[in-house]
This record gives structure tokens, C-alpha cells and sequence, in this order.
């Protein structure tokens, strides 16, 4: 262990967090994948832990190569990105593949890996987004030059993630918002675009009330109407993920001793928190909410080393959004929020959802790796002059 942590460079607290979910998620996965095994492939239990277990190596491997990369060549990388996101987000909302009942996917040819589009593009706009603030921090308090051109791609992108998957698309609008209040942008023009964005989708609902095709509409209703008239309409997913906090106790019932992984929906994804509690019990779950916790804190104190501003907002960026959309999936499985589909971060199965999840790491580390060369670079020169 000690020999790998020689090699790698960043935050080495950021690599332990990531290491234990990556350990939790390969058990949480196999135990919760059981059923589907016997269902889909014959009672091959292997088959999705194999499959989850290269994904997951191969996401490792990811954030190696983008921790190894200077940070600031990714503001640059991030207008590229961003030109490919928005054709592919829009060919996603005439041509993606429905998938659990969502039309929101692409399917990769020959390795056959189901791809949300939405990641690719949120990672692209959270790092265009700090580029556009880092360069415009001179006229960041004007509304003409500075803040029309950062609501314009925010808007853009968010507005074509709207119709197919509206809790990522107020994921991205909101670690938008927090991001432009850490470049300093006027509060009221914050304020403005949060009114705006508001009624842009009042807009849209009431468009698609009046349209024959109502697209995720009423899923969106059903799911919110579920949450708040709990008596009276139809709760077996929050149901069954009670069940299954509730068996759980304090120390769980152990590994692979779950019984709702066969009741519950999605329960190797976005209800996988949930099975965790059951075989690991309160321990775990506390355990994963503090490992969250430490990446957040770990990522605000990245960002406030940076040495620059690049670097300080797509520390921010990238750790709100991931700590953001941890707490959602958990909020979930407890019912707090309506269901929303959000997956648990480096836990839940998934494709490339977990690539993004670990490139979008791999930056921030790619942040801390430059503070700690400038701080070798300055005990060094110390040591020199000393001498």
C-alpha cells in the first residue's frame, strides 16, 4: 500500500476515500445483483460483479491518467467538450434509447456500455463554466460582457437535459449556481437567472400538459404526488427500501444476506444505499454519509489552496456536484425527496457513469497534485537559500 501511494500524486486522503468506495461498491454490487443474475443470466452471479469490477478498474485507471494531466490544460479541453456535448445532447432527446422506462441513453457500439450524454455534458459545462468566470473575473460585476455569456451555455445545456432527466438537469443548474457565486458574480443577477430558470420551466410543463405526447411529464407527477399523498398512492419502491433500512438494525444482517435486493427496483443502483444498510446495518450507512463528507471537505479546502482561480471553481464544481449528487441518492432511500434516479457515486453499477465519476476526481487530484509541486517547489528553494 505504501509503495502505491508513492506513485500516485494529489490529495492522498481523496485516493483512501475513493479506494473504500470502490470496495464497498464491489461487494454492495454482487450481493445486490442476484436476482437480476437469476432472472437475466441464468443464475451466473459472476457475471455483473466481473462486469462491475472491470468497469470500476478501468475508472480507477481513468483518474490515474486525469490526475496526471496539469489542471489547467482541462479549460481549454472544456470548449471542446462543450461543442460535442450540446449535438450529442440533442441527439439524445430524438434518438436515445429508453432505458428503465427514461429516454436518455445512448448505447456504445462493441462494448455495449449503456451512456448518459447528461454526464459528458455536465462534466464539460462545469469546467467551461469556470474558464468563462476565471477569464471574466475583471468585468465579473457587468451584466452585458460578463454575466449573459455565463448563463448562455447553462441554460443551453440544462434546457436540453430538461425533458428526458430534470433532476440532473437542477444537479447541473444549481452547481452552476454555486459556482457563480464563487466567481463573485452579482447576487442578483444569481438571483435573476434562478427566477428565470423557474419560469422557463413553468413554461415547459405547460407546454407539455397541452401536448399529446407528455414525455417524462407524468412520471415527474406521479413521483411527486407519491411523495406527498403517501396514503393514497402508489409507494412500493420507498416502501421496500424502509423494509430494508429497518432489518438492517445497527450491524446488519452481513454480507449477502439481503432479502429485499429481490423486491426492491433498481436495488444495484439508485436504491443500492439501501441494501447497504441491510447487510451492513446503521454503521455502514453512517460510515459512507462521513466519507461523502470528507470529500467535500476535502475538495473546499483543494479549492481554496489553488493558486488560481481555475483551479479554485473546478475544484468546487466537480466536489459539489459529486457530494450533491450523493446526498440525493441518500435522500432518496430514506424518503426525504421524491425518487429521482440520481445513482450513489462510485457505489451504485453503472457504466460511464462511474468513467465521468472518476475523471471528474482525477481533476480535482489533478488540482491538489499542482499545489503540492508548488509547495515542494518552495521548500526547495528555501532549503537552496538557506544554504
Amino acid at each position: 500500500m505504501s509503495s502505491f501511494f508513492n506513485k500516485i500524486k494529489g490529495d492522498k486522503t481523496i485516493w483512501m476515500v475513493v479506494i473504500i468506495l470502490s470496495v464497498i461498491s464491489v461487494l454492495a454490487v454482487y450481493s445486490s445483483t442476484g436476482t437480476l443474475a437469476y432472472r437475466i443470466r441464468g443464475g451466473n452471479t459472476e457475471y455483473y460483479l466481473l462486469k462491475h469490477f472491470m468497469i470500476l478498474i478501468f475508472g480507477l485507471f481513468l483518474m490515474f491518467l486525469a490526475h496526471k494531466i496539469k489542471y489547467t490544460y482541462y479549460s481549454r479541453l472544456s470548449q471542446i467538450m462543450l461543442i460535442i456535448a450540446i449535438p450529442l445532447l440533442i441527439f439524445t432527446l430524438f434518438h436515445g434509447q429508453t432505458i428503465h422506462d427514461a429516454n436518455r441513453w445512448l448505447i456504445l457500439p462493441v462494448i455495449n456500455i449503456s451512456f448518459q450524454s447528461s454526464d459528458f455534458a455536465k462534466l464539460a459545462l462545469i469546467m467551461y463554466l469556470a474558464r468563462l468566470l476565471t477569464k471574466k473575473q475583471d468585468q465579473i460585476k457587468d451584466f452585458k460582457s460578463a454575466f449573459l455569456p455565463v448563463i448562455l451555455p447553462v441554460f443551453i445545456v440544462c434546457g436540453l437535459i430538461l425533458p428526458a432527466n430534470l433532476s440532473t438537469a437542477i444537479v447541473i443548474f444549481l452547481t452552476c449556481v454555486v459556482l457563480m457565486f464563487v466567481g463573485r458574480v452579482n447576487f442578483k443577477y444569481i438571483f435573476a437567472m434562478c427566477s428565470i430558470g423557474l419560469v422557463l420551466l413553468t413554461i415547459f410543463i405547460a407546454v407539455m400538459l397541452r401536448s399529446p405526447d407528455q414525455g417524462r411529464l407524468f412520471t415527474w407527477q406521479s413521483r411527486i404526488e407519491n411523495y406527498l399523498n403517501k396514503e393514497h398512492s402508489d409507494t412500493y419502491q420507498s416502501d421496500q427500501a424502509k423494509i430494508a433500512i429497518a432489518s438492517g438494525g445497527v450491524f446488519g444482517k452481513l454480507p449477502g444476506n439481503s432479502t429485499q435486493r429481490n423486491f426492491l427496483p433498481q436495488a444495484f443502483s439508485d436504491f443500492i444505499y439501501a441494501i447497504i444498510i441491510e447487510e451492513y446495518g446503521l454503521i455502514a450507512a453512517i460510515s459512507i454519509v462521513l466519507l461523502y463528507m470528507i470529500l467535500l471537505f476535502r475538495g473546499i479546502r483543494i479549492a481554496h489552496r489553488s493558486p488560481g482561480n481555475f483551479g479554485t471553481l473546478l475544484a468546487t464544481g466537480l466536489t459539489f456536484s459529486l457530494v450533491f449528487q450523493a446526498m440525493i441518492n441518500m435522500a432518496v432511500t430514506v424518503d426525504l425527496i421524491p425518487v429521482t434516479g440520481q445513482p450513489l457515486p462510485l457505489i451504485s453499477m453503472g457504466g460511464t457513469s462511474l468513467w465521468f465519476t472518476s475523471i471528474a476526481i482525477g481533476i480535482i487530484l489533478s488540482v491538489s497534485r499542482t499545489i503540492e509541486e508548488n509547495q515542494n517547489q518552495e521548500i526547495e528553494g528555501g532549503d537552496y537559500a538557506s544554504v
